[in-house]
């Protein structure tokens, strides 16, 4: 498995590989090699920063003698005419980098911008807004960074680090409790610790998945807030609970009013505007 830096190192080197190809040749016909100069970055619209650890691993990749001074950290709020840092050094490298670090951290500040907004909603409840993996290929790591930066909570990251029992599971292995089973056995069997969720589509589901037991949490699927309401009641604090599927804005206070320990969320990262910022010289 490989570590959070070993996948944003290879993402950044597909990136440059789709941008920079076998050169920049507009920056490398224009400007002298020597030539040194800085840029810095603008915030445009309000919203929350995220991404400028990431900028300073794109724009060292590019060129390590470029110093970044940085007056903004990730997770805080902006507004237009903020500056989050400048960066000094080779104008080719900057040139060069520019387009990446952009994309990397409009789409990382939108999905951060985001989750505060919908965790804004549940303000005063106990209840954590949670990412899914509906990502983009390639930037989950990232998408999941900002989701924390932006308040919410991260579901598991992929299909190695939770056992996530779901309907189909469920059907193909035969029913709720053979799957349950199934899963604690090859826990055991491989020596792995991974909590176990399991989806229930009905208030019978539930009351068997309880009698059963052997599980962490339980996901009520595409349940109306009323619904989800008499879920919470049944549970009644005995694992984790979770609300998932036909969940907006407008409606989340209704399901964080239910008690339900959380809830998911793929618009957090499947649905997001880029926060608009730019990259300009300083003359």
């Amino acid at each position: 498995m490989k570590t959070k830096d070993e996948l944003i190192d290879a993402l950044l080197e597909l990136a440059f590989l789709e941008d920079i190809g076998d050169g920049d040749h507009t920056t490398l016909s224009t400007i002298p090699a020597e030539a040194m100069g800085a840029s810095q970055l603008i915030i445009k619209e309000e919203g929350i920063l995220a991404g400028v650890d990431v900028a300073l691993k794109v724009l060292h990749k590019v060129d390590p003698s470029i110093e970044v001074e940085v007056f903004i950290k990730d997770g805080t709020p902006v507004k237009p005419g903020d500056v989050a840092f400048i960066a000094r050094g080779p104008v080719r490298a900057l040139l060069i980098a520019e387009r990446t670090m952009l994309n990397i951290m409009q789409r990382m500040s939108g999905v951060a911008t985001m989750t505060a907004r919908y965790q804004k909603e549940l303000e005063g409840l106990h209840t954590k807004v949670l990412d899914t993996r509906k990502t983009t290929p390639g930037m989950r790591m990232l998408e999941k960074e900002a989701v924390a930066l932006g308040g919410g909570k991260n579901h598991r990251i992929g299909l190695f680090d939770m056992i996530l029992i779901k309907d189909n599971h469920e059907d193909f292995a035969g029913g709720l409790e053979k799957a349950i089973d199934r899963a604690q056995a090859y826990c055991k069997e491989k020596g792995k610790d991974l909590k176990i969720e399991v989806e229930c589509r009905s208030l019978d589901d539930i009351r068997r998945a309880l009698e059963h037991g052997g599980v962490d949490r339980i996901m009520f699927d595409n349940f109306t807030p009323e619904l989800t309401k008499e879920a919470v009641k049944l549970v009644d604090g005995r694992v984790e609970t979770e609300s998932s599927g036909g969940i907006t804005i407008e409606n989340l206070r209704q399901y964080g009013e239910t008690g339900v320990d959380f809830i998911s969320v793929g618009a957090l990262t499947h649905s997001v505007k880029g926060l608009d910022m730019s990259f300009k010289a300083i003359k």
